[in-house]
C-alpha cells in the first residue's frame, strides 16, 4: 500500500485498483457494485479490465446540519438506514434535525434510484460475491449503509475495493468485509480527494452514460 500514489483521475484508480482483484476475472457469480456518483467511473474500470457485470447501489450520506461534508450517518435503497449516534450526540443535533435530513435525502435517493437504474430489475446478489466500490472512504458511513443494504440480498461473500482511505477507517473496514482492498493509505489523510489530481464532480449524465455501456 502506497502511501504516495495519487490518482490521475477517477477512471485512472479504478484501473489501477482492477489489478489486485485479478483473481476475481470472467468469474460467473461475481459482480461489481459501484456507489454513485463518484465510485461510479471507477466501478466502471474495474468491471471493464474483470469482464463481469456492474450495478449501482444508491447511497445518500446523511450531512450533519451546517456542515453538510461531515456525514452523521447514511442511507441505501431498500431502506436501510445508518446513524452515526456518536457524531450526532457530540454535536448535539436534535431528533428534529436528524428527521429533516432524513426526508430531504430519501427524496433524493428515491430519485436517483428512479434515475440510475429506471426500470431495470435488480440482478439477484443471493450467493454471489459482491465487490463493492468507492472513490475512497472518509468516515465510512456512506459504506457502512451501502455494507447493511447488501447483507439484506444474501451475497456469498463481500469485497471492499476502494482507491484510498484513512488508517482508522481501512482498519474497521478490514473486520466489515469478507476481504478489504485498499490502494493508498497517506500518512495524514487530507480527504478523498487529496488522492487525485483531478477529482471534479461526477455527473448525472456521466453516471447514466457508464451504466448504459455494461453490455452483461
Amino acid at each position: 500500500m502506497s502511501k504516495e500514489l495519487i490518482f490521475k483521475s477517477r477512471h485512472h484508480a479504478g484501473q489501477v485498483l482492477a489489478t489486485k482483484l485479478t483473481h476475481f476475472k470472467n468469474h460467473p457469480d461475481t459482480i461489481v457494485l459501484g456507489l454513485p456518483r463518484g465510485g461510479i467511473p471507477v466501478a466502471f474500470e474495474v468491471a471493464k479490465a474483470l469482464n463481469i457485470p456492474l450495478e449501482v447501489l444508491v447511497v445518500r450520506k446523511l450531512g450533519v446540519p451546517g456542515q453538510e461534508e461531515l456525514a452523521m450517518g447514511a442511507i441505501a435503497s431498500g431502506g436501510v438506514k445508518y446513524l452515526d449516534d456518536k457524531i450526532i450526540q457530540d454535536l448535539g443535533i436534535t431528533e428534529s434535525e436528524v428527521n429533516a435530513v432524513l426526508e430531504r435525502e430519501t427524496k433524493e435517493l428515491l430519485s436517483r434510484e428512479k434515475r440510475f437504474h429506471g426500470e431495470k430489475k435488480h440482478r439477484s446478489l443471493t450467493n454471489k460475491t459482491v465487490i463493492i466500490v468507492d472513490d475512497g472512504l472518509a468516515t465510512g458511513s456512506t459504506m457502512k449503509a451501502a455494507l447493511a443494504a447488501l447483507r439484506t440480498r444474501n451475497p456469498s461473500k463481500i469485497v471492499i475495493a476502494v482507491p484510498t482511505a484513512p488508517a482508522d477507517t481501512a482498519r474497521e473496514f478490514g473486520d466489515l468485509a469478507d476481504e478489504f482492498i485498499c490502494l493508498n493509505i497517506p500518512y495524514f489523510f487530507m480527504g478523498v480527494g487529496g488522492s487525485y489530481e483531478d477529482f471534479s464532480q461526477t455527473t448525472d449524465d456521466e453516471v447514466q452514460s457508464l451504466l448504459a455501456r455494461d453490455t452483461h
